[in-house]
């Protein structure tokens, strides 16, 4: 039966090929945050293994690989990223015309590292002879190194990872803690890719898809879920498991993107957050807060310099805590003209106790990549670019353990959330995800965020403007949480770290890189394997 779907597969026409590969990208991306259709990595993979063995055996190998791959990368980003239409959307009338450009560069530029995958993946069978089991774990192994390329080349990217497709299952995303997101994304897409080779014979083939496909995410299923088992819980209106002496309140104003400039309603959107820091816990019983924390750029205002504002501001900070604050910081040199993507921690005095300004800023977003150059503006309001920060920090807030604070989407980078010189207790994600609209695009960096606690074994706050707010445990697991489009608050105690790193925390992408050797190892030890080319 699987031969024949492998031979329609092969027998297709070019233009047929080219729309199934597209087909089965968008296919693989509904494995992603929000739907997790995990299954349908299987048939995705498995569907793209057969047209590059096809491919590889057309007129022209290379090529058509790479077109082939293009494609199937085109279709998966489409469906995954196609969240990038929302911020043109915020001022349609300056910025709709850029959607269809901006979607089609997305997918299309993305789409270039699965290209890279397909064309080195038949490049490597037909130099080495790999066939079978072996062509499929290298295409594995290598499309996870294009995933950990995407990562840093050209300021990185690393937006849904093959491994998210885990995300709703907490069981198996406890691997990252161990051999982070790359690893899991290695077992993901050799699970997908591996079942191709049935469309071969001989009892081999079958007992490579039960090792691979079905045993080795049901061990990492148990593995995890013995993890969680003997972890602790941590409930949001105890102390068990809590640091003590902290209860935090996260301020959700779910104000719209459209109407966060407006120039007569900053204040009011800042009275907004304090009115909302200030209101009593529904539980007389419960410790009131000792800090409070608001998302990116809640201050619409220059902090630092417009004491005035910085006053209301610090009306929301408890007695003895602080306020921890998204807001832009201007540089006090006159004629500079520097600003800065920031969050402030703020007294009840009205005093910035510390700043951080974020690191990694988002193009087009923050600023523009060879101005002068493209014909192109931001899409946020104010003018001029804004500066990076001088690199990661740990800062120490009054009353607090020491946190790494993260500014929207540093949050996604694997392995760059700490310093690994000085050893926060916790992670801080302040972000305004009511760009990206209320759907896929704040559900995937959600569950990109959390990845990150998992990985370090650190807890993770999350203060988002329109969602979604959270305090996560150092595994991953929801203690208090608010979704997307409401107003809010979380009161919550904070988690305690884990009492010891994690390995990735310890050891970092050595890890995954360790089990791409192994991958290599059985790729040299199959390549004599039989081939599951029907010719």
């Amino acid at each position: 039966m699987l031969y024949r779907f492998y031979d329609r597969t092969v027998g297709l026409s070019h233009q047929r090929r080219a729309a199934l590969a597209i087909l089965l990208g968008a296919l693989s991306a509904l494995a992603l945050p929000p739907w997790h259709i995990v299954p349908l990595v299987v048939p995705a993979f498995t569907g793209l293994m057969w047209l590059l063995d096809a491919a590889a055996h057309s007129p022209r190998p290379l090529r058509a690989a790479t077109a082939t791959a293009w494609l199937f990368g085109v279709g998966y980003f489409l469906v995954g990223v196609h969240w990038i239409v929302e911020p043109f959307l915020v001022n349609a009338a300056r910025h709709g015309g850029l959607i269809p450009f901006a979607l089609a560069s997305m997918a299309g530029g993305l789409a270039l590292f699965p290209a890279a995958t397909g064309l080195i993946t038949v490049a490597l069978a037909r130099r080495f002879v790999l066939a079978g089991v072996a062509q499929a774990l290298t295409f594995a192994a290598v499309w996870v190194v294009f995933e950990w390329v995407r990562s840093w080349l050209f300021t990185g990217f690393p937006w849904n990872l093959a491994g998210y497709v885990w995300a709703a299952t907490p069981e198996v995303m406890q691997a990252a803690a161990f051999v982070g997101i790359f690893g899991v994304s290695l077992m993901t897409v050799v699970a997908g890719a591996v079942p191709a080779v049935l469309a071969g014979t001989g009892k081999r083939n079958w007992v490579a898809v039960l090792v691979f496909t079905i045993v080795l995410p049901a061990a990492v299923w148990v593995g995890g879920a013995q993890r969680l088992g003997s972890a602790p819980e941590y409930v949001a209106d105890s102390m068990d498991g809590m640091v003590p002496d902290v209860r935090l309140r996260i301020v959700q104003a779910n104000i719209p993107q459209r109407q966060k400039w407006i120039s007569e309603l900053r204040v009011v959107h800042l009275q907004r957050h304090v009115a909302m820091s200030r209101q009593a816990t529904p539980n007389s019983s419960t410790q009131p807060p000792t800090h409070v924390i608001w998302p990116e750029t809640a201050v619409p205002f220059f902090l630092a310099q417009n004491d005035a504002m910085r006053s209301v501001a610090a009306v929301a900070a408890p007695i003895g805590g602080a306020l921890i604050a998204g807001a832009l910081r201007r540089s006090d040199v006159p004629g500079n003209g520097q600003s800065w993507n920031s969050a402030h921690a703020i007294t009840g005095d009205g005093r910035i106790a510390m700043s951080y300004d974020k690191v990694h800023l988002v193009p087009f977003g923050e600023y523009v990549p060879l101005r002068g150059i493209l014909p192109l503006d931001k899409l946020v309001p104010n003018q001029g670019d804004v500066s990076a920060g001088v690199g990661r920090q740990t800062l120490a807030v009054p009353g607090l353990p020491p946190v790494s604070p993260l500014i929207c989407y540093e949050a996604i980078f694997p392995g760059a959330v700490v310093r690994r010189d000085a050893q926060p207790g916790w992670l801080l994600n302040l972000t305004n995800d009511a760009w990206f609209g209320t759907f896929a695009g704040p559900q995937q960096h959600f569950a990109i965020a959390v990845t990150r606690a998992v990985e370090e074994g650190l807890p993770l706050v999350r203060a988002a403007n329109t969602g979604i707010s959270a305090v996560i445990d150092p595994y991953g697991r929801p203690v208090a949480m608010l979704g997307l489009g409401v107003e809010g608050v979380i009161d919550s105690g904070l988690p305690r770290m884990l009492p010891s790193l994690t390995p990735y925390a310890r050891w970092g992408n050595a890890l995954p890189a360790g089990l791409l050797g192994i991958v290599t190892l059985l790729v040299v030890a199959l390549r004599v394997g039989g081939r599951y080319s029907m010719q």
